[in-house]
């Protein structure tokens, strides 16, 4: 996860980045991560494997993203419309999920481990398979 600046123009930019390879999954201009996200979602980008650990998604609606195999360790996802989302196999170790909608939210196989889920709407999610060690 990193901030990158375009050679052509010197218009920094917000680089969504496979986790594995460090391939570009999502380029986007907005200036935050929370709207280089919502960009990525809005527009159907896959970000499946991309690396948001530590990001502030605060408040970002992401009904329906793909983020199969994401890592979110340590997110701010406080707020956060995962309403529909695909969190299969995701890494949210540590994430802020406080007040988040999570409404039938696929989280199988996901690292929920420290996690706080704190007044999250966990209704209709899927967890089988999830590991909560730790989370609220």
């Amino acid at each position: 996860m990193q901030k990158t600046v375009k050679e052509e123009s010197e218009v920094e930019c917000i680089a969504i980045k496979n986790k594995w390879t460090g391939d570009i999954i999502f380029q986007s201009t907005k200036t935050t991560w929370k709207e280089a996200v919502e960009e990525a979602v809005e527009n159907g980008a896959k970000l499946r494997y991309a690396n948001l650990s530590g990001a502030n998604l605060y408040k970002a609606d992401l009904f329906l993203a793909d983020l199969r195999e994401a890592d979110l360790r340590g997110a701010n996802l406080r707020y956060t419309n995962l309403s529909e989302a695909d969190l299969r196999d995701a890494n949210l170790r540590g994430a802020d999920l406080r007040e988040a909608n999570l409404h039938y939210a696929d989280l199988c196989d996901a690292n929920l481990s420290e996690a706080d889920l704190s007044g999250a709407d966990l209704s209709e999610a899927e967890l089988s398979e999830s590991t909560l060690i730790a989370a609220r």
